[in-house]
């Protein structure tokens, strides 16, 4: 979605859905011979129902399963009022940036960008969805393999669902499994060129996402029902000035959820009325925010004090009810999948901003076939190698892909009403934009700091092991 001007319309057939399918919609001729497509045309207008599941499916990812983790470190009643305050957070961050882009008449975020901080912010942005963006996608793809195949990145192998059912061949190992989603899951769907096309998978999406949640409240009902479940803390542990330190640690989990920025403006172009995307935003956030607390309450209820970071790795192990195993294979089966569904909506946004930076005076992406496909086949491949040939990727996502996460969310929006380009912004967007950037800064310094802190302890600690496995063998000597 380039940026043009003054656009005369003519009728042209361009490539709709996929490379296959072709359809008759509206193409804007520039001045300089561009072309961008229009979407004030109701045969190509997005539904409200679709555009909500999209926006949704952008919010709900791997992050989710973080959430019980987060919920044991803050208590029950810290974690539901943390979850509703960021809902907030982003609902204020997404209409300050929509507002910003109605009176600039931008068509996507980096144009917003481009308007308040110039040919620099815009490039920024766009670094920004890059790695945030092909962050997320590997570790996705890393998950998946991990849910089907198995692991052994701890030093234990983590038997995966297909090896549990088939053993271990070749034809269950991480490498031709991954190939096979891609091939018949990743390209297939990638290759849509309107992201309202992905509104059936994205719907399909959320309703895994549900699947996850009522499995694992229907376990922890059935518990409390037996009374094998004890009380929850509602209140977080704090003994020292360490306890309180490492409540921050769940801020990077509770800031990063909500951020769906880089997707709202394409979803925003394709509805046939704009006015729209402020309800869209509201019922993906509500949508949103209610599977988040739900997932979070009852999966610390359900596993305690042993809520593990990931909490998917709570489900392989006897859960104390009937059919447990059927319970864990249908649990961690419906997580890939519901992560295979999100990977083209994520996939969407990466593509048109790479697009946009490696090409920035092209014509629209959507026009040029052979373009399209040569960056879509491109990324999808370099996704599949680096899933399989860089596993420790999931520590380097932990620096940048928090950073640019927050970037995104909140740090560019309140960036955005802070430079206030067209003297538009209230003194309330300017003070909650002071708070939005305050908080990201200190859970991203936060983060950073532990991770690198646990990175530290991990070395040092290998290292001792090794020089204590060697002063025996030097004494045998």
């Amino acid at each position: 979605m380039k940026k043009h001007n003054n656009p005369t319309r003519t009728k042209e057939i361009l490539i709709d859905e996929s490379p296959l399918l072709q359809s008759e919609v509206d193409v804007q001729h520039d001045e300089d011979g561009s072309k961008s497509n229009s979407n004030n045309n109701e045969s190509s207008s997005a539904s409200f129902t679709g555009s909500v599941f999209n926006l949704s499916t952008t919010i709900i990812g791997a992050g989710i399963m973080a959430l019980p983790a987060a919920m044991k470190v803050l208590g029950l009643t810290i974690g539901i009022v943390s979850i509703i305050f960021l809902a907030f957070l982003a609902h204020t961050s997404l209409e300050i940036l929509m507002r910003f882009s109605k009176v600039a008449k931008a068509q996507s975020y980096g144009d917003v960008m481009g308007v308040a901080f110039g040919s620099a912010g815009r490039l920024v942005f766009q670094i920004a969805v890059l790695l945030n963006n092909f962050g997320i996608l590997v570790v996705y793809t890393i998950i998946i393999g991990d849910v089907l195949s198995g692991t052994s990145s701890s030093g234990t192998h983590h038997f995966g669902v297909l090896e549990g059912w088939f053993g271990e061949h070749w034809s269950t190992g991480r490498t031709f499994v991954l190939f096979v989603t891609t091939l018949v899951v990743f390209a297939p769907l990638g290759f849509f060129k309107r992201i309202d096309s992905l509104r059936y998978t994205s719907g399909l999406a959320v309703a895994l996402a549900i699947v996850f949640l009522v499995i694992t409240a229907g376990i922890t009902i059935v518990k409390l029902f037996n009374g094998s479940i004890e009380s929850p803390r509602l209140l977080p542990n704090v003994t020292d000035m360490s306890s309180i330190w490492n409540l921050f640690t769940a801020a990077p989990v509770l800031v990063t959820a909500f951020v769906c920025h880089y997707n709202v403006h394409t979803i925003d172009n394709e509805l046939g009325d704009s006015s729209s995307i402020q309800p869209v935003i509201s019922a993906s956030l509500v949508l949103c925010s209610s599977i988040y607390i739900l997932t979070a309450l009852f999966g610390f209820l359900l596993f305690g004090e042993s809520t593990l970071d990931d909490v998917l790795a709570n489900f392989d192990t006897d859960l104390g009810v009937p059919y447990s195993h059927v319970l864990n294979d249908i649990v961690r089966i419906s997580y890939a999948l519901h992560l295979m569904l999100v990977f083209p909506v994520i996939f969407f946004s990466l593509r048109f901003n790479l697009d946009d930076l490696v090409f920035p005076s092209a014509e629209s992406l959507e026009s040029d076939n052979c373009r399209f496909s040569l960056i879509t086949t491109g990324l999808i491949s370099l996704l599949y190698v680096a899933a399989n040939f860089v596993p420790s990727i999931w520590d380097v996502f932990q620096f940048t892909g928090a950073t640019a996460t927050v970037c995104l969310g909140f740090i560019f929006p309140a960036a955005i009403a802070l430079r206030d380009p067209h003297s538009i912004a209230t003194k309330k967007d300017k003070i909650l934009s002071v708070v939005m950037i305050v908080l990201a800064v200190f859970s991203n310094v936060v983060a950073i700091y532990s991770n690198a802190d646990a990175l530290f302890r991990k070395h040092q600690s290998n290292s001792n092991l090794e020089r204590n496995f060697a002063w025996p063998m030097k004494i045998q000597q």
